[in-house]
């Protein structure tokens, strides 16, 4: 009882710095006037800030330990599975209350706030891991193309030449995204992601965390995608992957400005829709950036992680598309007018049959993906 009641009531009074908490607020502090694309409002469950409380299926093990300072209030029972209580100050996103157990993804979380109360429980451990296409992926331009992607991969579709951006232009297109987990994966609040290993470093530990097999197909696709992270930069790009929301934030607002920054992705009218036939829709192409952005594609994780990346010389356009059977969708299109320094034997000079650097090459964006420009 000793250590219950006072923990109820440092809940209960710092409601209001707790709310800062949130993804969502992060986002709207951030960028007030920039609306945030159904992609990444999909990635979590929405609520109105307040306390928020993690519990699951961690086992105490070990003593509990309180610290007070100057960042606040820290309570830590037991060893790695235990909970985490963190209570801490200050008027910017940051301060507030989170109370965790257990490992990433095992836990229900109650949020306390303006909107009264949200309980939303996460998966059972991590996402099921569904299997993904082999192959490097497209949008990292340093990659050769493997000998079967450029039949087998869907995404070879997405790539097209400026110059055939016209109304009445008809191309088979799917723009489903593939992250190994059929959709199921989610955001971790900054807070929680940053206690999670991520790098070739810490391999071992991150298949521990996540309890995945060493040698599976699962811990070959996360391998991948931590080498794709940490590959070289091509030419002058600036590059990062961001594990969270807010860090995704911070990296597009970096490279962009706060104000007059807009975030867009391709809507499909219909989930999970397959691949055929679509015409540009006349009229409606729209020029939406002519210089720099930043374009972040999400990657195959087991949680939500983007491939963040800064290109210059880039044109970005909004393609309306009417599908074969009357479906209708919103594509987001980037032209790189230089690739003069990607690799050679890239997936899209093979689709496409030029050679780096000669003319603009473009493609669609796959529904969670998400590009920053501005406006």
């Amino acid at each position: 009882m000793l250590f219950r009641l006072p923990l109820l009531f440092l809940l209960v009074s710092v409601t209001a710095i707790a709310a800062d908490l949130t993804p969502q607020r992060y986002w709207n502090t951030a960028l007030p006037n920039t609306p945030m694309p159904n992609s990444l409002r999909h990635l979590f469950t929405p609520g109105k800030g307040g306390v928020n409380v993690n519990a699951g299926n961690g086992k105490p093990s070990g003593g509990t330990a309180v610290n007070v300072g100057k960042g606040g209030v820290y309570v830590d029972t037991g060893k790695g599975k235990g909970t985490h209580v963190s209570v801490s100050g200050g008027k910017g996103p940051g301060g507030g209350v989170g109370v965790h157990t257990g490992k990433p993804g095992k836990r229900t979380d109650v949020g306390v706030g303006k909107g009264g109360v949200i309980v939303h429980t996460r998966h059972k451990g991590r996402p099921v891991y569904v299997g993904v296409t082999p192959g490097p992926n497209p949008f990292v331009y340093n990659y050769a193309a493997s000998e079967t992607q450029l039949h087998d991969d869907p995404k070879a579709a997405l790539f097209f030449l400026e110059k055939d951006m016209v109304p009445g232009k008809a191309m088979n297109l799917r723009f489903n995204a593939e992250d190994g987990y059929d959709g199921k994966t989610a955001f971790l609040p900054r807070g929680e992601a940053e206690t999670v290993p991520f790098g070739s470093e810490k391999f071992s530990e991150i298949l521990n965390t996540f309890s995945v097999k060493p040698g599976s197909g699962e811990a070959e696709m996360m391998k991948k995608t931590i080498e794709e992270c940490e590959a070289k930069r091509v030419g002058g790009e600036e590059k990062y992957c961001a594990t969270s929301l807010e860090s995704m934030v911070d990296f597009s607002v970096s490279k962009l400005g706060k104000y007059h920054v807009r975030a867009v992705s391709t809507e499909v009218a219909e989930k999970n829709a397959p691949m055929q036939k679509y015409k540009i829709a006349a009229p409606g192409i729209k020029k939406l950036s002519d210089d720099k952005s930043v374009v972040c594609h999400k990657q195959k994780y087991p949680f939500a992680v983007f491939y963040c990346h800064k290109a210059m010389m880039t044109s970005v356009y909004a393609v309306p598309l009417e599908g074969e059977n009357g479906l209708r969708a919103k594509a987001v299109a980037v032209c790189h007018k230089n690739t003069s320094a990607w690799n050679p034997n890239h997936l899209a000079f093979k689709v496409l049959k030029v050679k780096p650097g000669t003319v603009p090459v473009c493609h669609f964006l796959p529904e969670t993906h998400v590009v920053w420009f501005s406006s």
